[in-house]
């Protein structure tokens, strides 16, 4: 399988290069060239499948002309054994037809482990492969940098370099991150907030002659296709748990970035009976506002209790445009062009198509609070509060309650221990054992200004071949 830019610049790709390259030469995202697509049958085949199992037969079509079939499997099993339930990913009830997915059950308590824990095996396999170091540089609004920290600390040829926006994650996000030793992991805090930590590593991937030429940028920001591609499977087996694919099901994703809901999107068209997709979103509200007005255009950041969401850059709306656009590279490249001096708009029947697609909220966050409670007093059941916006979404948008609506559960509650208690609740959400001690852990991070060039010496400075 070939992989192509969504600007349409850049060379297409094998999955080899596409995992190490991240952002393309020309500033767009990778996608693969065509999708695999599954019948009903052979979807229906894969009930009771062992997640692992199920993951590999899913993504296995991505990766075929890199890695061999005994060696993803390996690599699969490897992955999903350090989840803390059998599921992987369980389904909890709330009320007729109305589900959480619990995607918090990795070792760092969030969705992105999915993907991360993953992507550490792959960046592994490949590099040794080739006997090439990388840099790892990403971004995190709270939740991708304990997730990619824990998934590659252990890899050999690697170094770890994560940006997240000074004081404006969580603590217990925060701690995830600074506590983990090691001489190939930093902790970057930036004096600004999530978007300026995103530019800066778009930035660097764009012009990377701050590392002498001595090695490259690898990306684990949702960019990065591997993090969609493994994001993909829990689509999958949630309907298949439900009934699917001999019935539809919907969705309520809560979303920053697009990523997750594009995997969604994606295994919609590979295949999976989706009869909705609902984009659920804070008051940091581009997606909806495009959504339900066709206006793409940038406001003021605001300081939300759903921290992994306070993001107005949404990276992977970039994969979405582009096949709204008839995968014209050159007009997404117009576009995006024209939607960094202001509002952008696009054509009518393209807008309506994606309103076909997608439904979508913005919560703010008393009715996030509400929602906490309301679920809490109902059902004895403690959301998050991305997970809350994500309900709360998917009850304001429902379009059929006979269809299963399935709410993607993003983060385990402790994680937010000030949303749960601005909801009015005195239950206090534990951490699991195996981070019972993490504000006793010793923290180590740097502090620095709001500046690319900055932050590029540092890394230029830490990296361990420097």
């Amino acid at each position: 399988m070939r992989y192509i830019s969504t600007r349409g610049e850049a060379p297409a790709l094998g999955f080899e290069d596409v995992l190490l390259t991240g952002l393309a030469t020309d500033g767009g995202l990778y996608v693969p060239e065509s999708l695999p697509h599954f019948s009903v049958e052979e979807i229906r085949s894969w009930r009771g499948l062992p997640y692992a199992e199920l993951a590999y037969k899913v993504m296995y079509p991505f990766v075929e002309d890199a890695i061999p079939a005994d060696d993803f499997r390996k690599m699969l099993g490897e992955t999903y054994s350090v989840f803390s339930h059998q599921a992987v990913a369980p389904l909890v009830q709330l009320d007729t037809n109305e589900w959480v997915m619990e995607l918090f059950r990795g070792p760092t308590l969030a969705f992105k482990d999915f993907a991360l824990q993953l992507l550490g095996r792959l960046l592994d396999y490949v590099l040794e492969k080739r006997k090439q170091h990388v840099v790892i540089m990403g971004a995190t609004s709270g939740d991708t940098g304990s997730a990619a920290i824990e998934g590659c600390r252990r890899c050999e040829h690697v170094d770890i370099f994560i940006l997240h926006p000074h004081q404006r994650v969580s603590e217990v996000q925060r701690r995830q991150m600074t506590t983990v030793q090691g001489d190939n992991i930093h902790n970057i805090a930036v004096k600004g907030n999530f978007d300026d930590c995103q530019r800066m590593v778009k930035e660097s991937f764009g012009n990377q002659s701050f590392l002498g030429g001595k090695t490259q940028l690898a990306a684990v920001n949702s960019i990065n296709w591997a993090r969609i591609m493994a994001q993909i499977v829990y689509y999958f087996q949630a309907s298949l748990a439900l009934g699917g694919p001999d019935r539809s099901m919907a969705f309520s994703v809560p979303t920053g970035n697009f990523g997750d809901i594009f995997a969604g999107y994606l295994a919609k068209k590979m295949g999976l009976p989706i009869s909705q997709l609902v984009i659920a979103t804070n008051c940091n509200d581009i997606l909806h506002r495009f959504m339900s007005g066709n206006k793409y255009e940038q406001h003021q950041l605001e300081h939300t209790l759903s921290p992994s969401m306070d993001i107005m850059v949404s990276s992977n709306f970039e994969r979405l445009l582009f096949d709204l656009h008839g995968r014209d590279g050159a007009a997404v490249k117009d576009l995006l062009e024209r939607a960094a001096k202001g509002p952008v708009s696009i054509e009518d029947y393209r807008w309506k198509h994606a309103r076909k697609l997608f439904d979508s909220d913005a919560v703010d966050d008393k009715a996030t609070c509400d929602t906490i409670r309301d679920i809490y007093e109902q059902n004895e059941y403690l959301l998050d509060p991305h997970t809350a916006i994500g309900v709360r979404a998917a009850r304001n948008c429902r379009r059929d309650s006979a269809v299963p609506m399935i709410t993607l559960g993003t983060a385990h509650p402790a994680k937010f221990p000030d949303a749960i208690a601005e909801s009015g609740l005195v239950v206090k959400p534990q951490l699991p054992a195996h981070m019972a001690d993490l504000f006793e852990r010793e923290e180590r991070y740097t502090v620095l200004d709001n500046s690319v060039s900055e932050v590029q010496g540092f890394i230029a400075k830490h990296w361990k071949n420097a």
